[in-house]
């Protein structure tokens, strides 16, 4: 499929697109804004968008309901942290093809565009949030605290979409011990890979990590 990868954190985008164009996919732009998503959207005109929900300008929803209008034939796929009812009835009702966890596998992320790809719709209710309902954090997340100082720094960097060589520059380090940093953030999350990291670390509220 011909993709447009539209994700407020870069460096998710960044890390799925090798990922997907080695399943034979073809990713043709990436935005972190939902006015720069809707117009990669137009102008590119791909087979199908993942899209994220929370922009720093706007809403996923909103940003859907535009491509929709101006791209009927590009499928819609919401990206998120966590699934509301709410928010995928609203989804439904705009007619997008898919509704996805930011957690997901690489996989399960492919398998769900081969699914759209057909002609079916992709929804994961696998974590709906329900009223009243505790969330229990995965062991994953709770080797969020065991990071250092240092490792917590470059996780916060991740997550916010920073590039290798940004974070190398900014921290005043080599590439060799910004790879070593990385290593151990990877090995102490039980992540595979820095969107897996970025997708643990993004499912608590930034602000409060950071502090703990």
């Amino acid at each position: 499929m011909r993709l447009v990868l539209c994700d407020s954190n870069r460096i998710l985008c960044e890390a799925l697109a090798p990922v997907l164009r080695a399943r034979g996919h073809q990713v043709l732009a990436i935005a972190t804004t939902a006015s720069d998503s809707i117009a990669a959207v137009a102008e590119n005109r791909p087979d199908a968008c993942l899209l994220d929900l929370r922009f720093p300008d706007g809403s996923g929803l909103d940003a859907a309901r535009a491509i929709q209008q101006r791209v009927p034939e590009t499928k819609i796929v919401l990206f998120s942290r966590v699934i509301d009812p709410a928010e995928v009835a609203e989804a439904k009702k705009i007619g997008v093809a898919g509704f996805l966890r930011k957690d997901q596998k690489p996989e399960a992320i492919t398998g769900a565009l081969g699914v759209i790809s057909a002609g079916r719709t992709a929804f994961d209710l696998g974590s709906v949030r329900r009223p009243g309902r505790r969330v229990v954090p995965s062991p994953a997340e709770e080797m969020l605290r065991r990071l250092t100082p240092r490792e917590r720094e470059v996780l916060q960097r991740i997550v916010a979409g920073q590039s290798t060589a940004q974070m190398a520059r900014e921290m005043n380090v080599s590439m060799s011990t910004l790879r070593s940093h990385i290593g151990r953030v990877l090995s102490k999350l039980g992540a595979r890979s820095q969107v897996q990291a970025a997708a643990i670390a993004s499912r608590r509220s930034a602000d409060d990590f950071f502090r703990t």
